[in-house]
């Protein structure tokens, strides 16, 4: 088998989900493909297919997101019904009144919630909805500018359970090859102004903002200026907790309604990551991150955010009946979203049965040298992130090889580099491949119709990704992180504009 084959199965469902606008039957088509590539016959292909939908349903870290995205579902629902979501929408509508300050806000809200990408998604979406529909601002640009910010600042932090994985594969692959005197934290910091892509995807949204939209994102911002259609005639929301749960009476609830519940989810959210990490066994905050079991932290945050979303609810009059009500529609906004991610899943389990990876890098092993390493593993990290639709997969497949290659071959500098590269190619996958539980989560919590939202996005994510290519090669050259970055900047910034500048076909 080699890597083209490999790639088959995701790339086909990358593919169709773009020209079929069906997400799901994409995915079920692709790993069907994948279920005949592995077994040699289409029929026992079939029965693959539902042993990886098995075990992905039953691996106990998928169990438990499960839980969690159904639990924040019904987070938001209570939002929503006790009024928080509207007050708070009210209260910014009188201090925001362009769709540019609508869309800023988002930003600056995704870049403050930095430690986890699914908090981040919950919090910025339930805040800036309604904001930025009472802007005629897309459903897509508000998917796009979540999740821009989201996976990218997960992975520079200062503080995640993003970076405390990272830092562990430092770790790891600095114990292969005896590196004792270098401290992986520390490295990974040195690392950070390397990860092009995340840094630059993260300037991108205001200047996107303030020069102008192209591509097929000016079609969906002029279709909602002009007509007030937020979404596409025959698009699909993932979820929609507004049309799930109805109109809530005019004047129930405050801001507080909203705060109290999101105060709730990101304090005890801190505190179970440093708890299930070994925080209160003594352990230091970083290695604590590190050690920390996600999926049970957040679920005990999500828990504890719907428990006091259902107290006020009850302080509002407001029946067990209604509460049990709210929360099972809350669940149900969620389930086409749960849906996506078990397909996702096992479109994950697919490449790694398939092995592709391996072949990804064997495919290009003969390439590398010390001039053009960074760049090569910025382009492997970003296809096998993007085809996987897994940022954390494709880290824990580059940095063993990553890192005691670019020690062999150079020096701390070309480790810094390349785990930068690392981090940088992998986060273009989860930012905007289609089957990434972040881009999916990007959608939920927007309000987006998927397919929608993933090829709108794709032009904006192509430019940092390209732009960090050419930062790359430059490395050749210019020794200082810093003064590339600035030269991407610039680039970035005329690339942007001439884009923008460009006439786009009027819609029919």
């Amino acid at each position: 088998m080699d890597a083209f084959i490999s790639l088959l199965p995701p790339l086909f469902a990358v593919a169709l989900a773009l020209a079929t606008r069906r997400v799901n039957i994409s995915l079920f088509v692709s790993i069907w493909i994948g279920g005949w590539i592995l077994t040699g016959n289409p029929i026992t292909g079939i029965a693959q297919t539902f042993d990886w939908f098995a075990a992905v349903m039953t691996d106990e870290w998928n169990a438990r997101f499960l839980v969690l995205v159904s639990l924040l579902g019904a987070g938001a629902a209570f939002m929503h019904r006790t009024g928080g979501s509207q007050a708070l929408a009210q209260w910014l509508s009188g201090k925001i009144s362009t769709s540019r300050g609508s869309l800023l806000l988002t930003w600056a809200l995704g870049v403050l919630i930095f430690f986890n990408d699914y908090v981040n998604s919950v919090i910025v979406g339930n805040a800036s909805r309604e904001l930025t529909a009472k802007q005629n601002v897309s459903r897509e640009k508000l998917a796009w500018v979540m999740d821009a910010t989201s996976a990218p600042m997960a992975t520079i932090g200062p503080v995640s359970d993003w970076i405390g994985y990272q830092v562990s594969l430092i770790a790891g692959a600095f114990a292969v090859i005896s590196l004792t005197d270098e401290k992986p934290y520390w490295v990974f910091l040195q690392s950070i102004p390397w990860n092009f892509y995340s840094l630059l995807c993260l300037i991108s949204v205001p200047m996107i903002i303030l020069m102008g939209d192209f591509a097929s994102m000016r079609k969906a911002e002029v279709r909602a200026g002009e007509t007030g259609e937020l979404i596409a005639p025959g698009d699909t929301p993932l979820s929609s907790v507004e049309d799930d749960l109805g109109e809530v009476p005019e004047g129930r609830g405050s801001v507080w309604n909203f705060l109290v519940p999101l105060v709730v989810l990101i304090g005890f959210g801190c505190w179970a990551l440093w708890y299930t990490g070994g925080g209160s066994e003594g352990k230091p905050l970083m290695d604590a991150i590190a050690d920390t079991d996600v999926s049970v932290a957040l679920s005990w945050a999500a828990f504890a955010m719907v428990a006091v979303g259902m107290a006020m609810a009850l302080l509002q009059k407001q029946t067990l009946e209604d509460c049990e009500k709210t929360l099972l529609a809350g669940f149900r906004t969620m389930l086409p979203a749960l849906v996506i991610m078990v397909l996702a899943w096992s479109i994950g389990t697919v490449t790694d049965d398939l092995e592709t990876g391996d072949y990804v890098i064997e495919a290009t092993r003969e390439w590398l040298s010390p001039n053009l390493l960074p760049l090569l593993i910025f382009l492997i990290a970003m296809v096998i992130s993007f085809s996987t639709g897994s940022s954390w997969g494709a880290m824990a497949i580059l940095t063993p090889i990553g890192v005691p290659l670019a020690f062999n071959i150079g020096d701390m500098t070309l480790v810094s580099m390349a785990i930068g590269a690392i981090f940088s190619g992998s986060i273009f996958g989860d930012h905007c491949s289609p089957i990434s539980d972040t881009t999916v989560m990007a959608s939920i919590f927007s309000g987006s119709d998927h397919v929608a939202h993933v090829r709108t996005q794709i032009p904006y994510a192509a430019v940092p990704a390209a732009v960090s290519a050419l930062l790359y090669v430059g490395s050749i050259v210019v020794a200082s992180p810093y003064l590339l970055l600035l030269i991407g900047v610039v680039i970035q910034g005329l690339l942007i504009k001439f884009l923008a500048s460009r006439k786009t076909p009027k819609t029919s």
